[in-house]
């Protein structure tokens, strides 16, 4: 029991007994106790060990217990000597006669005696057996002499303390500090890796005010919607601040109704002869992006964004008039205007003309063209009253056309900044007479400032691997399985046949001449051959929705005719579709084939506009290409591309399916297009 109090005692106890002994290495002691991790003494000590010295016979124990605080390999043999040598240690006075065992213990309790300065008491028994073994081959020489009296004990004890004054602290001293360098440069690593991802973006940091008529989730048509929604969000992350601006229509759904809050409202004058109207200004933010709704009950009550031209010129008049009005009034200039389609094409005019004295004249604007077909044409009269422009906009050069006409897009083309196209193939199509809408000469006069760049898709939105209304998800590796499951799961919900073997083609568009219906509904017979499926959905003109419906009873477990626009259907359409047709009269860009390639499925198009910038048709003979094309727009050489798919569907499995993987491989994200639109910003913003 003596024993174990003796270890537990504390390190100021344990000095106290070495000062009365001898008061010179006290310091020393002090030093060993702070710092004893002699990491380097191990081969020293083994020298020692090897070649005997006499002239420094004390430092043997003291090297030696510093090696022995660093084995720890037996723990449990060593616990017997340790209480033993404690024991002698505090009986070694009493003893006169010291024989040759006493020579032995005196060594171990001198050794003992040293040790707590060097550890805590509680390891030496780990570290014993080595010295009790040593000390009588080599030190007994040296320590017979001091040893054969009583007090002789101090003599080690002052020697121990001098091997690690030399040794522990100027080993152990460059030790501590090591830590806290390593430690420092640590602490900044974090920082250091995450300062470089800011610089990647171009700088300075641009703001974009976007103006359109509609997008998603709040209000969609088409297109337009899903541009509106994706491209800010993409924008986000490369380092531009956006705001979008569009129409607090009444037919917005009551649960983003909700979230909007009021940010203030002016009245504005719009009309030629003063007439003004209220503009009340209504926020949302998601994502990083500001959302600013136009309010005014008199032009947006309706159940529709689009109604008739008498209803939508004086409506789209007055709200790309209050777009501009509402950044003055919020104080929010920005460096690009960025506007989209006829509906905010006077944008560009107003801000060169009514609002060129205004803090918004530095701004730069840019027009999108989305659809040429759709221009905002109306008679000079009616939009010189709705508009209040200045009389010089309304000649040849900026908005009239055929004389008595005033067309908004021409308008617009005219003044922005910068006219860009969805993709690069429609920017040259829409200089020519076929493509050109009327605009054709106009836009090869302004062809210097026209861009084409492709559109992406949401692939947040878009992910078959997410996606929750699919029957089952799937990614690239299980895309086989995923897409077979999904199939069945489609033909089951709609009516179809179930076979798995068939080949399913899809069809979602609007139902118009543009999409190429016309072509669909004249070789759709010649389709249906007992291994062929299509599924329509849609909605638009109504012969092709009556002909659809026709060609579903005919064909009935074949054909299957969905006369409306449903969001769940058209996931389950895209991932359970073994092919996608898209033969199209024209296409600026087209986002139904970007979303069919990501979910699987092989595209039938024609090669127009974005069509052909994002499809390459395939070649049987190096097996590259992501789909099937045809040039000229008849219907037989649509036959013959849906043809060529069926054969390479049925004949040649293996090929297909590395199509629909590398169809999946294909990046269709907004990241590339946003990073276009972020370096045509700072053109004009350097």
């Amino acid at each position: 029991m003596a024993t174990k109090k003796k270890l537990s005692v504390s390190d100021e106890e344990i000095k106290e007994p070495k000062a009365a002994v001898a008061e010179t290495p006290k310091k020393p002691t002090r030093k060993k106790t702070v710092k004893a991790e002699p990491a380097e003494i191990k081969p020293e000590a083994a020298a020692v060990e090897t070649e005997p010295v006499k002239a420094e016979p004390a430092k043997k124990p003291a090297r030696k217990t510093a090696k022995k605080a660093e084995t720890e390999p037996k723990t449990e043999p060593a616990k017997k000597p340790a209480r033993r040598s404690a024991k002698k240690a505090e009986t070694a006075p009493k003893a006169d006669p010291v024989p040759a065992k006493a020579v032995e213990a005196a060594a171990e309790s001198a050794a003992v005696a040293a040790y707590p300065a060097v550890e805590p008491a509680r390891t030496l028994p780990e570290t014993e057996p080595a010295p009790v073994e040593a000390v009588p081959t080599e030190p007994a020489p040296a320590v017979t002499a001091p040893a054969e009296t009583a007090p002789v004990e101090p003599a080690p004890v002052e020697a121990a303390p001098e091997a690690p004054v030399e040794a522990a602290p100027v080993e152990a001293a460059p030790e501590a500090p090591a830590a806290p360098v390593e430690a420092a440069p640590e602490a900044p690593a974090a920082p250091v890796e995450a300062a470089p991802e800011a610089p990647e973006l171009p700088q300075p940091r641009r703001s974009v005010a976007f103006i359109g008529s509609e997008c998603y989730p709040f209000v969609k048509t088409g297109g337009l919607g899903d541009v509106m929604y994706a491209l800010p969000r993409a924008l986000v992350s490369q380092n531009c601040d956006v705001k979008v601006i569009l129409p607090r229509y009444h037919c917005i759904p009551q649960k983003w109704q909700e979230k909007m809050v009021y940010r203030g409202s002016f009245m504005m004058d719009l009309c030629a002869d003063g007439r003004s109207f209220y503009v009340g200004i209504m926020e949302y933010v998601a994502d990083g992006v500001v959302y600013d709704f136009i309010d005014n009950q008199e032009f947006f009550t309706s159940g529709s964004p689009y109604l008739n031209l008498v209803d939508d010129i004086p409506k789209f008049c007055y709200f790309a008039k209050a777009a501009l009005a509402a950044l003055n009034y919020l104080d929010w200039i920005p460096d690009i205007i960025h506007c989209h389609d006829w509906q905010a094409a006077l944008v560009p005019i107003y801000l060169r003309t009514l609002f060129a004295d205004t803090k918004l004249a530095g701004a730069k604007s840019i027009l999108t063209i989305h659809n040429l077909r759709f221009q905002g044409v109306y008679n000079i009269p009616t939009l010189r009253y709705w508009t209040g422009l200045p009389d010089y906009v309304f000649h040849a050069d900026v908005m009239t056309q055929n004389w008595v006409d005033a067309n908004m897009m021409k308008g617009g083309l005219t003044y922005a900044d910068r006219i860009t196209t969805v993709s690069g193939t429609y920017a040259g199509e829409i200089q020519t007479a076929f493509y050109g809408e009327g605009l054709d000469n106009h836009l090869r006069y302004h062809s210097g400032k026209l861009r084409g760049i492709v559109n992406g898709i949401d692939t947040e939105q878009w992910d078959p691997a997410a996606d929750g209304r699919l029957a089952e998800n799937y990614d690239r590796k299980t895309a086989l399985a995923g897409k077979k499951a999904n199939k069945l799961a489609m033909q089951k919900a709609l009516g179809l046949d179930e076979d798995a073997d068939k080949m399913v083609i899809g069809l979602i568009s609007r139902l118009t001449d543009q999409k190429g219906l016309d072509l669909v509904n004249a070789i759709l017979p010649q389709l249906i051959d007992g291994n062929t499926q299509v599924v329509v959905l849609g909605t638009g003109e109504a012969c092709y929705e009556e002909s659809f419906r026709h060609y579903e009873q005919v064909y009935h477990g074949s054909v299957c005719s969905n006369i409306m626009y449903d969001e769940g259907r058209a996931h389950n359409i895209y991932a359970g579709a073994d092919a996608f047709l898209v033969p199209s009269l024209f296409e600026p860009c087209g986002l139904t084939q970007l979303i069919a390639m990501h979910y699987g499925t092989v595209p039938i198009v024609r090669e127009t506009g974005g069509l052909k910038d994002t499809v390459a048709p395939y070649n049987c003979y190096t097996n590259e290409g992501n789909g099937f094309t045809f040039d000229r727009y008849e219907a037989w050489l649509l036959l013959d591309a849906v043809n060529r798919a069926k054969t390479l569907y049925f004949t040649d499995r293996d090929r297909w399916n590395e199509m629909v993987l590398r169809d999946m491989d294909k990046d269709v994200s907004w990241d590339v297009s946003a990073r276009q639109y972020r370096q045509l910003y700072l053109e004009l913003k350097p």
